[in-house]
């Protein structure tokens, strides 16, 4: 009798284990989720603002040459044209004829167009669309798939950067790849040294380029001319 009574006692502990381990499992797969829920539809759409963001055509956009751009003059579609800035830095509008547009923003040029028109028109509403982004560039240099100009047409770092130049070529010394930036509003052009293995493999910044940036990267077969 003693010993049946051991035997029950004994099954008890052990139902009570198992119990314990099921409720730990099952409490941490729920903690587990609580860590990490699933994005909500709004999270995906701060996603999307952030990623939109991040392209180049912001509000301070800068105009460019060759930028095509969209000008609407509300309920006046005789007046409303798009146009590609020229060489000259220049757009030609109805009644107003030539506008200068490089160096200038979206905003900025619309308040000159507006105060032009104000001539011809009373309380003239301008909008001003950037279509194309054509005078955005970098330039590639030494061992990658091709050398030349490349259109910068959003957010883009160095290892994407690489990627638009057709790939780090075999010979490339990757610990040297070097970015010629040049100097804006009175700043001192930049040499930027970075090793493609320390972003890819130590954390390294993987910096972003800019416009008029060059990306030079020697080959092992590179001569250094004494100074």
């Amino acid at each position: 009798m003693q010993g049946c009574q051991v035997r029950r006692k004994i099954c008890t502990l052990m139902i009570l284990m198992v119990w314990g381990l099921l409720g730990g499992i099952s409490g941490s797969g729920f903690a587990q989720s609580e860590v990490n829920p699933p994005k909500s539809s709004e999270a995906k759409r701060a996603e999307s603002r952030a990623e939109k963001k991040a392209l180049i055509v912001t509000d301070d956009y800068i105009i460019g040459p060759e930028d095509v751009l969209e000008i609407s003059v509300w309920r006046t579609p005789e007046l409303s044209r798009e146009v590609m800035v020229r060489p000259d830095g220049r757009v030609s509008l109805p009644l107003i004829g030539d506008v200068k547009a490089v160096g200038l923003t979206t905003s900025e040029l619309r308040d000159d167009i507006t105060e032009k028109l104000k001539a011809y028109k009373e309380n003239p509403t301008v909008a001003i669309v950037v279509r194309a982004v054509n005078s955005y560039y970098f330039y590639t240099q030494g061992a990658v798939g091709n050398t030349g100009k490349i259109p910068l047409l959003s957010r883009t770092t160095l290892i994407q950067a690489i990627t638009l130049a057709g790939g780090l070529a075999p010979d490339a010394v990757r610990s040297r790849i070097t970015i010629f930036r040049l100097g804006r509003n009175g700043d001192e052009p930049q040499k930027i040294v970075v090793s493609y293995d320390d972003i890819i493999l130590r954390g390294a910044e993987n910096i972003v380029l800019k416009p008029g940036d060059t990306m030079v990267v020697p080959s092992e077969t590179m001569v250094l001319l004494p100074r």
